[in-house]
């Protein structure tokens, strides 16, 4: 879509995807379940920690640059999982992953992407930090198919497993109008089923009954690392560690799945605790709208965090390019916030650095 004027935050791309598709669409994207609770909160929890900014230091140059599992990134923040791109533009997945790598920084898959998992790789340069997303479906197969594929393809770094859709809780089965109607029917899922079918995302898809022994069979599968996303616990982050894992995106499916739980940041200093000593690495996704955001969630533990909806609205601003912008008005804004703080790298956001504020009605 043309831009009516020129995005100087993120929020400001977010009325472009909902102009730029049908009614249908922008709720599906922009869905909280039940109430909308856990939703909202994500976003407004980060006002609920404050900075304490560090002076008599010399900021004059700051380097962004992190790594995960071992891999660089030009700044701590990637591009998470979401389904069905190519219903925003025409180059879909193709155009984000784009973006993300053009960016330096990684960008995690969905198996329910409307582009063949091999064509999105192939759509960027080798170097391209890529991660594939999978769910537990109740035929295996279809589960083993795309890990498979993912382990051949040789491009991507690491198998991110959602654990907390057990239910799919919205649902396309609502379209009403002739063209949303048709856009449904004629959704394409190549790598989950190899011709168009409508009813992909009803619960009889997904399994109910995941548990640590499927971690167990996946390993047995790949030898790429495992990242658990949906961890909000110290519970199940110990689980998480016991398993073997080599990573955590603490995340609540951007409040889709259990209206109510808590929001990300609120849940992140939980699980780093329980992990700590380990060699897990900790990610955090839901909520971040800003770089002060990225900085927060950085003092209280996070490797990186990952954006989901903010990605979809760039995408609908102009495709690879406004994902791409959405990406740099984050970096530029996290580079700013940790000078203000007294950072000049990524090793010197500490803890100490933020502090719950009393004012916890916010």
């Amino acid at each position: 879509m043309a831009a009516e004027f020129d995005p100087i935050c993120v929020r400001d791309f977010e009325p472009y995807l909902k102009r730029g598709v049908s009614t249908f669409w922008s709720d599906y994207y922009s869905y909280g379940a039940d109430e909308g609770q856990t939703n909202r909160d994500n976003v407004q929890a980060f006002l609920r920690y404050r900075f304490r900014p560090r002076y008599f230091r010399d900021v004059s140059t700051r380097v962004t640059r992190t790594n995960i599992l071992g891999h660089d990134i030009e700044f701590p923040v990637g591009v998470s999982p979401t389904a069905l791109h190519g219903v925003i533009h025409k180059d879909g997945e193709k155009a984000t992953a784009r973006a993300a790598a053009s960016a330096g920084t990684v960008m995690i898959l969905s198996m329910f992407a409307n582009t063949l998992l091999e064509d999105v790789a192939a759509s960027v340069p080798e170097k391209a930090l890529l991660f594939m997303q999978l769910n537990f479906l109740k035929d295996r197969s279809i589960t083993e198919h795309v890990v498979k594929r993912a382990n051949a393809s040789g491009r991507f770094k690491a198998i991110v497993v959602t654990i907390d859709q057990r239910f799919v809780s919205v649902s396309l089965a609502g379209a009403t109008s002739s063209s949303d109607v048709k856009d449904v029917k004629e959704l394409k899922l190549p790598n989950v089923f190899n011709l168009k079918r409508s009813r992909w995302y009803h619960n009889e898809m997904v399994s109910p009954a995941f548990t640590g022994n499927d971690v167990r069979w996946l390993q047995g599968v790949t030898s790429l690392p495992i990242i658990l996303k949906g961890i909000l616990t110290a519970e199940s982050a110990k689980m998480a560690a016991s398993l073997g894992v080599a990573g955590i995106l603490v995340s609540n499916h951007g409040g889709r799945q259990l209206d109510g739980v808590a929001a990300t940041i609120d849940s992140l200093s939980e699980v780093v605790e329980a992990v700590k000593g380990s060699n897990i690495e900790v990610y955090l996704d839901g909520g971040v709208r800003k770089g002060t955001d990225v900085l927060k969630a950085l003092a209280m533990g996070a490797r990186a965090v990952f954006i989901g909806r903010p990605a979809l609205w760039g995408l609908a601003y102009n495709g690879e390019a406004g994902v791409r912008k959405v990406l740099d008005i984050l970096k530029d804004e996290f580079s700013l916030a940790m000078g203000r703080t007294g950072c000049s790298s990524v090793a010197e956001i500490t803890p100490d650095l933020v502090k719950a504020s009393p004012l916890s009605n916010l």
